[in-house]
């Protein structure tokens, strides 16, 4: 059985990891990931689209500068992206997240079982939990890149605009807020660092004091020793 150190210190560890999961599925389940005001001419008038979105759904409703305003649509994102790298872009941000889910799963089924059991195999350990945090909070960080260089580089919320309106014609400008669907992430790669040093500090703890029930040996004369 562990000592209550280590259970309490993988424990620790499993609570955080648990958490991380379960930010990835908020992450993934809610739309708020950005929010965009888009500005196209049209004939006679100016039309600003106003978008709210996320990796699967999103709203959108259009404003013309007379003061009309039409009514909230929805639409699915897989559905109204035309364009190829669009539709990559936002398949590999999806990728990487499931991949990150799989990640956090894995490191709180290691933590768990750390902290009920002293497992034999060395990658079931601490390795264990470094490598899958890692994993997880490298996927996480690209996801966070990844998004930002679709909707700023690749132009998505205007492609999604013109769902909302055939007649749209040249694009005038756009802003863009991102919502708190995206900023979590900071939170998951917060809890996937906490993870780690958590995993550390018991990791080093238990390395010096391994060291210090070997120094008496290695300080002892050399005939007692031999005897």
């Amino acid at each position: 059985m562990p000592s209550r150190k280590k259970t309490s210190m993988f424990a620790s560890s499993f609570c955080t990891c648990v958490s991380s999961f379960v930010v990835i599925c908020v992450v993934l389940a809610t739309p708020q990931w950005v929010s965009s005001e888009v500005r196209f001419s049209r004939t006679g008038s100016t039309v600003t689209v106003s978008l709210a979105y996320g990796l699967f759904s999103g709203t959108c409703e259009q404003f013309v500068d007379a003061g009309l305003q039409v009514s909230k649509t929805s639409f699915q994102v897989s559905e109204v992206l035309s364009s190829t790298r669009s539709r990559s872009l936002n398949v590999a941000t999806i990728v990487l997240l499931v991949l990150a889910l799989l990640s956090s799963l894995l490191s709180s089924g290691f933590t768990c079982t750390n902290a009920v059991s002293n497992p034999y195999q060395t990658f079931l350990g601490p390795i264990g939990v470094y490598t899958w945090n890692s994993v997880c909070g490298v996927l996480i960080l690209i996801a966070m890149i990844l998004f930002p260089v679709s909707v700023e580089g690749n132009s998505l919320s205007e492609e999604l605009a013109h769902s909302c309106s055939s007649s749209l014609q040249t694009h005038l400008g756009s802003k863009h807020s991102y919502g708190y669907s995206y900023w979590i992430m900071l939170l998951i790669l917060f809890l996937n660092i906490a993870s780690l040093i958590i995993i550390y500090f018991y990791d080093h703890a238990r390395y010096s004091k391994k060291k210090e029930q070997e120094r008496p040996i290695e300080n002892a004369p050399k005939d007692v020793i031999l005897f």
